[in-house]
């Protein structure tokens, strides 16, 4: 079942995917001019997602934000509930930084946030959802601000749960928390020019030292891996799902020698650009 809200003006969408047995993403191919971020909820057992390529464990009744440009596939999608949006219905809030779309859910972490739920979560979120699908059936001049507050109620409960089990140390204030979440944003802007920490810490006012030691205090990557990881990540991305090639792939992501691109991604995949997309295709 698919409910989905369109806002002829302003081209605001938002989509509320019901248990579909082919719901899935594929960004840089069908996908790509659907700018969605997503809200997906395994409502089932445990199950395999497979995000860019990578199988992760999706656990039991467990919630998982999604990236605009992440293509993924559900193992078992029958049993997955997702909310979709764009930034054009609900983004316009960008300076809600806890809520927005550049908050915490989706800039927070480097890695995929599983947000765990437990009886009592699992049941207000489906009180929650119950109303969404009221809204949904409601077609009157105010549903989407409606459907904008129940969504704003949504991310809410969704990050509260997500600082509780990923955000452990005290001495992670939500101001040092901001500072990394804006880090992991600016990253995401300028990664394909910028490789370097020294570029994001003068844009944030910081030294290379002190982001390192937040880092450190958050989840043991540095600053440095963080944009590494992004650029192998999107260079992963372009082999798999374009015949773009290495030496094109190379110059978009900000190498002037595809050669040195080449060592790079070798040093940090064990495998150079053409054997990595021979791997996958053959797979």
């Amino acid at each position: 079942m698919k409910f989905h809200h369109l806002e002829p003006v302003t081209k605001g969408e938002f989509h509320l995917t019901i248990n579909e047995a082919d719901f899935d993403r594929s960004f840089f191919q069908r996908d790509r001019t659907d700018k969605f971020l997503t809200i997906a909820w395994n409502r089932g057992a445990e199950q395999v997602i497979t995000i860019d390529g990578v199988k992760y464990d999706f656990p039991e009744q467990s919630i998982l934000p999604l990236m605009v440009n992440q293509s993924f596939q559900f193992e078992k999608p029958g049993q997955v509930i997702a909310w979709q949006y764009n930034r054009n219905f609900y983004c316009i809030v960008d300076h809600d930084k806890e809520v927005s779309c550049v908050g915490f859910l989706f800039y927070g972490s480097t890695g995929n946030l599983f947000v765990r739920l437990n009886e009592q979560e699992q049941k207000k979120i489906t009180l929650l959802f119950e109303i969404f699908i009221e809204e949904f059936n409601t077609i009157d001049n105010i549903q989407r601000e409606m459907l904008q507050m129940l969504l704003k109620r949504l991310i809410i409960i969704i990050t509260r749960l997500a600082k509780s089990q990923y955000i452990t140390d005290k001495k992670l204030t939500d101001d040092k928390l901001d500072i990394i979440r804006r880090y992991n944003l600016l990253v995401e802007q300028h990664f394909r020019l910028q490789h370097q920490v020294q570029f994001y810490a003068e844009l944030l006012n910081r030294s290379p030292k002190t982001l390192a030691n937040l880092f450190a205090i958050y989840n043991h990557k540095s600053p440095l891996a963080v944009i590494q990881e992004r650029v192998v990540l999107e260079a992963k991305r372009l082999l798999i799902y374009t015949d773009k090639s290495a030496k094109e792939i190379a110059y978009e992501l900000g190498f002037d020698d595809a050669a040195y691109f080449s060592n790079f991604f070798k040093k940090q995949v064990s495998f150079s650009p053409s054997d990595f997309r021979a791997a996958r295709l053959s797979s």
